[in-house]
């Protein structure tokens, strides 16, 4: 399986999805992992002449014939959007088709026809116009998985990894949501994924605070003491090398990264918006604790570069090498 191709997913259509894998194919070389793009062919290579992109395609139905076409044609596994996709103006009708593709990603790789899960960005608001019930991707893969899947959200680069306890709500409900439970639940499936997935033999997770100074002792809140303190001696005590709080404030400067491998942040603003300053190009999104390896680009759908010719395909590139090193260490682990 994990020779298998990946499944890179199309994202919103009418986002610049399709133009980071023509993009990547395009500067493809001996060592780029073989992937398929589910998506409309016709549709594909309208946009690629577009782009002015002088790509090959393959029209597949069997996605094992992807490793094959790779190094020859971008391989496009036949899928159809019912409306036309005009770059930059996203269409609700096209809304069931962009999940679907998600969902057929899902099941080839449960299948073993594919190594691993990539998708390209979805536009949330068009998906709950179109009757999406889901927060994103994180939550409907993990709804794809099971009942009793936990879905962790991961950002990694080579400078900073970063998990956010809470996800997609607002501001206002994270000290209401934020619970012990749910921080060591989230740490203990961090840390085994950092063991599979990622090589690291022994985790260091470094916990952020969730008021300023972590609470300062009390005076700038309680939740640092009272949630997250009895968080990080629980994890200590099941042997797992966890710190904290600490103030995020002084938690992301060189020295500081160097005493760990994880932050845990308590909301997703706290530590997105310091691996995106750090390196938004490079970042790659990880769906932990799901039964199978799901990477995204670390971006939007990029609306106003859709068909432009000028997105750049780093964080693709990285999501799709990312992909790779996953599958292939789960499958030395087995």
């Amino acid at each position: 399986m994990s020779d298998a191709p990946l499944a890179v997913t199309p994202g919103e259509p009418a986002g610049v999805g399709v133009d980071l894998a023509l993009g990547l194919w395009a500067v493809r070389t001996a060592e780029t992992p073989a992937f398929f793009l589910i998506d409309d062919p016709e549709r594909v290579a309208a946009r690629a002449r577009l782009l002015g992109i002088a790509a090959a395609l393959t029209p597949i139905d069997d996605p094992r014939e992807a490793v094959t076409a790779f190094p020859n044609a971008l391989p496009v596994l036949r899928h159809a959007f019912p409306a036309q996709s005009v770059p930059g103006r996203p269409d609700p009708a096209n809304g069931p088709a962009t999940v679907d593709a998600i969902t057929r990603a899902v099941a080839l790789v449960r299948a073993g026809d594919a190594a691993a899960v990539v998708t390209n960005p979805i536009q949330k608001e068009t998906l709950y116009q179109a009757g999406f019930a889901h927060p994103g991707h994180t939550e409907y893969l993990a709804a794809l998985s099971g009942p009793d899947v936990v879905p962790v959200m991961l950002l990694a680069s080579p400078e900073l990894k970063v998990v956010p306890v809470t996800i997609h709500i607002p501001l206002a409900e994270v000290p209401r949501q934020l619970t012990t439970g749910k921080i060591v639940t989230t740490a203990r499936i961090t840390a085994v994924a950092l063991q599979r997935d990622f090589g690291i033999a022994q985790p260091r997770l470094a916990l952020a605070g969730l008021n300023p100074h972590a609470g300062e002792g009390g005076a700038l809140g309680r939740e640092d003491g009272d949630i997250i303190a009895p968080a990080v001696a629980a994890l200590r005590a099941e042997g797992i090398d966890a710190r904290g709080p600490l103030p995020a404030d002084t938690l992301f400067h060189e020295e500081a990264r160097a005493t760990y491998d994880v932050v845990l942040g308590m909301y997703h603003d706290q530590v997105l918006v310091p691996i995106k300053t750090l390196d938004f190009w490079g970042g790659v999104n990880v769906t932990l604790g799901l039964p199978f390896v799901r990477t995204s680009p670390d971006h939007g759908t990029a609306l106003t570069l859709a068909g432009t010719g000028k997105a750049r395909i780093d964080s693709l590139r990285a999501a799709v090498e990312l992909a790779r090193a996953m599958s292939r260490r789960r499958a030395t682990a087995q």
